[in-house]
Parts: C-alpha cells; structure tokens; sequence
C-alpha cells in the first residue's frame, strides 16, 4: 500500500507532477523514463489494459481511503475502479491542461463576435477518449482549484468559466512553475468571474459613462475634429483608474509613468489625470500655446501631463510621456524614465515607480520597437521591475481590412511570449472582467517583477480619425458596430438584471457629468489640488531659467587630476588583469604625473571621474561601451582567471555619486529612446549614449528627429543627453564612416543642441564637465573619433585640463607669419591632421589651417576673431573628408559668405558627391584623400604631395 501511495497518479499529491511529466513527454517523449513513455504511450493508442505493474486490489483499497478521508459516497468512486478507470484519469488531466493551454482559443473575449472559433479537437472530450457518458463519473481534480474530487461534468463547467469565458489567458509558455501556479490559483479560485461590491460596481459604472459623455460631448461640440475618440473601448477609463488606485493602495506604488499613442489619449487625459476640460477645449480652438515656452507646440493628441491622485495607502504621482506619432517609440522613452526616477529614490526592486504603457493592437503587432523593449525588460542595464501592457485592440489598424494583413500570428500580442509575459485576453464590453483582469496583471507584476500583458479586445466606433468613413473599406465590420451597443448601455443592462440597480441611475450619472464638464470643472475622481511635500521631486528651475550654453569653469587642479586618475587606474590585488589594460593604466598614471602628453582616454576617464566625485551620477550605454569598441576606454576591468568585472570608477570614494557602464543589447532605436527617457527625468546626471559606430544611429533616426532634436520646441522638454558618434573617413567603407554629420547639423535651429567635432583629448574633458556643471540641458552631438584615439598629434598637455575650457574654434597651432599668410583652410575633424601632416611635409608657411570644434551653435564671433589675424588672406577653404554633398558643407556655406570679404573668394574641396557616405576601396579611398588634400592647400602638380608618404590612420 505505501508503494501504491508513493508512485500512484491517482493520489492527489502526485497529480500536478503527473500533469507536468505528460507536458514534457508531448514536447520530446525522450525527456521522460521509458517506463513512463511507454505507459504514456499506451494512453494515445487507447489501449485500456493497466500497466502490468498496477496491484488492482491496492487501487481499491486507496480508492476507498480516498473515500473515507473525502466523505464522499462511495458509490461514485466505485465506478472509477473499472479496467479504464486509470486511463480515464489521465485523460481527465491532460483534459485540465489541455484548457490551461488552450481554452483561450474558446473564450468569449471578442465583443462583435467577428470571427469564427478555431476548432481545437484537444478541448473535445472525444480527444481524450472520453464521453457524454462520462459526465457524471467522480475524477480527482489534480491541481485544478475546488473540490479534491468532481464529476467530469462539474470539472467541465469550471473550465470552461476559467478559460473559456469572457477571459482568455496565455500562461502555459512560462517555464517558471511558481508564476504558472500563482495564475492558475488566481484565475481557477474564482473561475475567472470577479464578485463585485455593489459600490464597486458603481463605481465601474460612472468611469464607463463618463468615458462614453466625454467623447460624445466632444462630438458634438467640435465636429469633424480629430480626437482619435475611445468609442468602443470604454472600459480603458475604468481599467486605467483600477491600475492606479490598487497600484497606490495595495501595493504602496508612490509614482506611475504612463506611456500610450492617440487613441483614448484625451479622455484618459480628462477622466483620469484630471486635465481641466476648460483646457483641453481651448486647444481645441487653437487658442494656447501648448507647452508655453515659444516653441512651436504639437497637437492635442501627443500632449502629456502629471497630476497627483490620492489612493487608499497614500498619494501617486502620475506623469504622462509626450509622445509623437511614431506610435511605440514612446515605450523605451517610459522605460528610461522610469528608471531614472526609480535610482531617485533608491528603488531597486521597482516596487515605488511603475510605468504603464498603452498599445495599439496593429502597432504593438507591428513595430520593431515594442520587441526591442521587451528585450531589454530583463537586462541588468535596463530593467524597470516589470511593465504592465495593455493593448487597446479595436482589431484592426490604420486602414488594415483583415488582420491576415496585419500580422502572422494569431494574437497582436505574440511579440510578448520572447520574454514570458503572461498574456490575458479579456472583453471590453464586460468592464468587470476588464478590471479583474487588470488586477491579475498589476498583481503579477508587482509579485514576479515581470512584464505582464492585458489585451483588452474592442473596436473603434469611428474611423482612424472622426472625419473618416470606415464602412466605405469596412462594410461588414461597421454593420456591426454600428448596431452594437455602448460599453455603458450593456454594463448597465446587466447590472439592472443582476444587482437590480435603478435603471435611471445612467441618467443621473450623464447629467452631472456633462454639467460639470459644461463648467470645465475636472470630472477625473481623487485628483489632488493642494500642495504637499514632495521629496523625490526635481526642481527644474534653475534649467529652465539658464543662459543658452553659458561658459563656466571646467578645470581641474593638478592635484585633483593625479588623485582621481590614480584611483581610477586602482584595482584590487587579487584582480588578475589583461597585459594590454595594465599597459594603458600605467600609462595613465604617467600621464597623471605629466610625464608623457594625455589620450583621449585619459582625458574621458577623468572627466568621468571628476563629475563623480563632484556629485553627478554619470550613465553610459551602448554596443561595447564598457571597454569601448576602439580598445581606448576600458571603464570595466575583466578577471583574467574568472571572468568577474571590476569597476574602477565605481570605488573612487565613499562620497562620490554612482557610475553605470552598460554594454547594450544590440539595439539602437530602443536604447537610445530609454537614455533620453533617463535624461528628461535626471537633469543632474551626465547621460551617455555612445553608437558603436556613428552610422549606427540611422537605426535610431526616429529618437533623434522626434525626440532629441525637437523635444523642448515641441513640449517644453529638457534632455542634455550625450551622443558619442565615431566618425571618420578611414577607408573602413560606406558603413564604418560617417556618422550622417549633415542630418544633425540640418535638425539645428533655435539653440535645440550642440554638434561638437573634438580633436585633441583635452576638448572631450571640458565638454563632458561643461554639459554638466552649466545649468544647460541641451543635448550634445560628439562626432567622436575613431583613429585619433591614439593619433601622435590628437594629445593634450596635463596644463590643458588644468586651465582654460572647450575651445570652439581652435586657431593655428604652427609658427606662420601672419602677414605672409594669403590662404585659410577652415576644417573639423580627422581630416585636419591630414592637412597638417602635408603642409609641414612641404614646409608651406602661406597656408593657415583653423579647426572648427564646434559646429552649432555656430562660433561666429570666434572665427572671425581667427581670421582677422590673416588680413592678406585672399581665399578662404573648406575642407571636409566628407563628399562634397554630405559634411557640413552646404550647412556652413552660407554662415561663411557672410563673413567672407570682398576681396575674398569662398572655396570648398571635398570628396566627390556621392550617393554613399564612403568608398569600399582602400585605394580609392587614399587617392580620394590626396586630392583633397592637395586641392586643399592650392598644390601645384610640381609640388603635389608623394602619396606614398603622407599616412593615414587606420
């Protein structure tokens, strides 16, 4: 008998292990014992004989255990004791499991019923050998919550309520066995049908309503207007308030970062943030500047907002992302934000800031972007502790007419099965089953730190826009809906029905609702007017209020440069470290003493150091930013016998502020949006994103164009996030060239950033120190080198990091007689080597060559200081490495014709136009050089340069 209750599948201990063991064995029959497979076997052949090694009497004697310990009849369980009793068991199980995995294929959660139910043979009895027949025969329910023991028919009935009904769940795929029970508990506990208060469901019915007046208010008042209306998904007001409300109450979460495109924006705006109407309906009329700083403003629909909302526990402060159209690129933006404002308040786990990010069903589908951010949920560099996703699925896109065409994948939300996400379909006509589903994901999250999605199936009552006519592309569809009722009708409906509510409530409930939006009263509950300390707040004022790019102090004593140089170069004994890095920190070091002249990565790390020690926090991420890819950087130290890291600039002091180096997955477009995201809410932090090559970043125009270029003209939005860009023309080909100069300088306007193209190493270190120390949140541009990092001229002096500050414009460094001097050749970059290697080969002493270091804002003033120091100069050159139509060329043109005299011509000399940004061909590349370079100094063929002697760094 001990045997029997040890190994015996019908004892109810062992149910969920058999569950799980015939789960592997459907996914490879080799992952189980053969005694296993062989029995499992027999199973799917239908073969009803026992397994020879099953005592029959002991099975009857446990049975009648099972009886007396249950008290229940024994005539049921009698019947369980045939030949096929055991079989039957099984098939119970698999039975069970089979809705685990798949009664979502069943459930009721589409609210136009608009397609028919795929046919899934293993949620039919007859798949698992059994019948009507076996309705009324008494299982053990195994893990299935309830009774120890039910009819098939009773255990039927649960399931299908609990995965079959106006909810469908997607849990199967997680492997972790914990988070897989605490779902089934959640869901099988309640068979997936929430019991409400009756308070809480008038509640749910004033959002719905509320929800529904606002849009048709707005309708009628400015008709034909886009609002992107949430018709059809109503239940979102309600949700959203759930999340909110259980976020602040329950789980103590102190701030919410939301993040969500057009549809719906303006009525969670108004219900649920508690934007005034009176507002909102003044930009309607065009009658406000949106963000009230002159810029140009943006429409209604890509506004954010903050307010503060009281909850049961405390109150939550809730931000609003701006966001542009570009859909779901606002998600990474949420994501660094988030975490910036979690490292505010020391909150690793992610258990006080929770971001909220609203999806389209077709974008969450179709965007690149939402996989980039669910990649980085779980990286170390990135993690925010889980996000809660909903998707307002009106079940088609733009103008999509089949979602055949949409996506090829059965749900929208297959993207979030890469990282385990649970995934809970649900109806939105049913707000009851909306919320409980709201609260299982919030509840996931908070628990597992995981990220959780809510697929809230709807429809759109209008077209992509209220001025649209959808049935012309929609026929069938918009029937439907249009015959459909509203969330609020059909909630109330049934609450009339069910809790015998007076149906005039509706009435009552639109009357105040349309008198206080009437007043432009805020009709959003719980908002928060009076004033409160707010410890973790950041005051933007003195940002708001600086000089546009003000010089300030950026030296560093002697003293200070071999302190932290010293302590950045420190590592442990025990730290077994690579030969070529002991190298470059003894190096340092005498660069630290002034011994031998400074690199550029000295000069970085020093930077680095002292905005440490000085009480910035400084972050940087990217593709190989930690050693850097150019083998320059080396911020993190790798054990050479165990492969641990060890962060130097981590352990300078006890004092110092936190430093974060993160190699990025390999990602642009989500990675950089997360580091702006950080930046906009960490004004004291130097934020770095550095490309792996500048090229690279064409993966990430859309940041760049909708966010960091334009972000504070748009919506009054600060960033001084850094981009570190290598450019260079090394005959490394069209995509390890050019990091797009043109495209940054082309986005330049009203003081929005700065583009920098640094030389020397001392030129890095103050402009890292100035972005910080300056009041000036803007963002900067390096077109950062790549060769120069270890060129015999790119250098600095240990004075030049002691005195002085970045240079715009760096003059000639030769001694040339001023007087003699009848040509300047004005150039930025790498290229401005080249040029010195040749005219000192030569021994030219007519030509001055002046580096531009900083190319917007344009350093007017600077250069024509420089160059009035050459009053004989009769030819003024530009000299770019770059194709004559890319570069700054066409950018500087015309700010150098108004600075040129009369009795002075304007030349350029470049690489040919060209449609990619480089030659593939080394020698084509050195020739391309040549004569530029040549062009560039006026060389005769008498005197033109031996290209076999003038080198280039590779």
């Amino acid at each position: 008998m001990r045997r029997f209750k040890n190994n015996s599948h019908l004892n109810s201990s062992n149910a969920p292990f058999v569950e799980e063991l015939y789960a592997a064995y459907l996914k490879k029959p080799t992952s189980v014992s053969s005694e296993w497979q062989k029995y499992f076997q027999q199973l799917q052949s239908q073969d009803t004989e026992a397994p020879p090694d099953v005592d029959h009497q002991e099975i009857r004697d446990e049975f009648a255990r099972i009886n007396r310990d249950t008290r229940q009849p024994a005539a049921p369980l009698a019947r369980m004791l045939s030949a096929d009793a055991e079989s039957k068991q099984i098939h119970v199980l698999q039975l069970i499991n089979a809705y685990r995995f798949r009664g979502h294929q069943h459930a009721e959660f589409d609210p136009l019923h608009l397609n028919a139910k795929e046919h899934v043979p293993e949620l039919e009895l007859q798949h698992h050998s059994l019948s009507d027949l076996d309705l009324d025969m008494v299982f053990n329910t195994g893990s299935l919550m309830g009774p120890r023991q039910a009819s098939l028919r009773e255990i039927l009935e649960i399931l299908k309520q609990t995965y079959s009904g106006q909810i469908g769940v997607e849990y199967m795929h997680i492997t972790d066995t914990e988070e897989k029970r605490w779902i089934q508990h959640r869901l099988e506990s309640v068979c997936s049908t929430p019991k409400f208060s009756e308070a809480k469901q008038q509640r749910l019915l004033e959002r719905v309503v509320a929800a529904g007046e606002f849009e048709r208010y707005l309708h009628t008042r400015y008709v034909g207007q886009k609002r992107f209306s949430l018709e059809g998904a109503e239940s979102l007001i309600p949700l959203m308030d759930e999340l909110i409300q259980r976020a602040g109450g329950r789980h103590k979460v102190t701030e919410v970062v939301l993040g969500m495109a057009h549809r719906g924006r303006l009525n969670v705006l108004t219900n649920i943030l508690g934007k005034a109407p009176n507002t909102l309906f003044m930009e309607f009329e065009g009658k406000v500047h949106s963000n009230g700083n002159g810029g140009s403003g943006d429409v209604k629909y890509h506004q954010g907002f903050s307010s503060d909302i009281q909850t049961e526990s405390g109150i939550v402060h809730l931000a609003l992302s701006f966001n542009p159209s570009h859909l779901e690129i606002i998600g990474p933006v949420v994501e660094g934000s988030t975490r910036a404002r979690q490292n505010r308040r020391g909150d690793l786990s992610g258990s006080l800031v929770l971001p909220i990010l609203v999806h389209g069903d077709a974008a969450f589908a179709g965007q690149g972007v939402v996989m980039e951010t669910f990649q980085m949920s779980e990286a170390r560099g990135y993690t925010t502790g889980g996000t809660v996703h909903i998707v307002v699925n009106n079940q088609i896109g733009f103008t999509t007419s089949n979602p055949l065409d949409a996506r090829s994948t059965v749900y929208c939300t297959e993207v979030a099965r890469m990282v385990q996400a649970p995934i809970f379909h649900v109806n939105g006509d049913d707000p009851e089953a909306v919320v409980f589903a709201a609260q299982l994901a919030l509840d996931f999250r908070m628990r597992f730190q995981k990220d959780v999605v809510l697929d809230m199936v709807c429809y759109r009552r209008h077209g992509h826009s209220e001025a649209d006519e959808p049935s012309a592309t929609q026929p069938m569809m918009y029937k439907q809906i249009k015959a459909h009722p509203p969330v609020a009708q059909l909630y109330a409906e049934s609450l009339v029905q069910k809790s015998g509510v007076d149906p005039h409530l509706v009435d009552q409930i639109k009357k105040e609702y349309r008198e206080a939006l009437e007043h432009g009263e805020c009709v959003a509950p719980n908002i928060i007017t009076g004033t409160f300390d707010k410890p973790y707040w950041v005051d933007w004022k003195p940002y708001l209020q600086a000089n546009d790019f003000q010089q300030v102090d950026t030296s560093l004593s002697a003293e200070d440069v071999r302190r932290l140089m010293f302590k950045s170069c420190e590592v442990p004994e025990d730290i077994s470290v690579h030969t070529q890095v002991s190298r470059i920190f003894k190096s340092r070091r005498q660069m630290a003493q002034g011994e031998i002249p400074m690199d550029w990565g000295f000069a970085e790390t020093l930077a680095y150091a002292s905005l440490l020690q000085s009480g910035f926090p400084v972050r940087i991420s990217g593709q190989d930013c930690g050693r850097g890819t150019f083998f320059h950087r080396h911020a993190v130290v790798h054990d050479q016998k165990d492969g641990s890291a060890y962060i130097p600039l981590q352990f300078l002091s006890e004092e110092q502020a936190h430093f974060t180096i993160i190699d990025s997955l390999l990602s642009e477009e989500a990675v950089l949006a997360f580091e702006y995201g950080y930046s906009t809410a960490a004004p004291y932090s130097l934020v770095i994103w550095e490309a792996q090559f500048g090229d690279f970043a064409n993966g990430a125009q859309v940041v760049i164009d909708q966010f960091i270029s334009s972000g504070e003209s748009k919506w009054g939005r600060l960033s001084g996030l850094v981009m570190f860009l290598p450019h260079g023309f090394d005959g490394q080909g069209p995509e390890h060239s050019s990091a797009r100069l043109e495209r940054y300088l082309q986005l330049c306007a009203e003081d929005n950033m700065q583009v920098i193209v640094p030389t020397v190493p001392a030129q890095i270190f103050h402009a890292l120190r100035q972005q910080m120390l300056s009041n000036v949140r803007k963002p900067l541009v390096v077109m950062s080198p790549k060769s120069l990092l270890r060129h015999k001229y790119s250098v600095s002096a240990l004075e030049d990091v002691c005195e002085g500050g970045f240079r715009a414009v760096i003059p000639e460094v030769d001694e040339i007689q001023a007087a003699q001097v009848n040509k300047v050749v004005l150039c930025s970059g790498k290229v401005y080597f080249d040029l010195l290697d040749a005219r000192r080969e030569r021994g030219i002493n007519k030509v001055a060559i002046v580096r531009l270091e900083r190319l917007y804002p344009f350093p007017q003033q600077e250069l024509e200081q420089c160059l009035q120091h050459y009053p004989n100069a009769v030819d003024i050159v530009w000299c770019q490495e770059e194709p004559k139509n890319q570069g700054a060329w066409y950018y500087i043109q015309s700010l150098l014709l108004k600075m040129t005299k009369p009795n002075q011509t304007l030349q350029v000399t470049a690489r040919p136009a060209s449609a990619s940004p480089a030659v593939g061909y080394y020698q084509k590349h050195i020739d391309q050089l040549h004569e530029l370079i040549n062009d560039a100094l006026g060389l005769s063929e008498v005197q033109m340069v031996n290209t076999s002697n003038v080198k280039t760094s590779n």
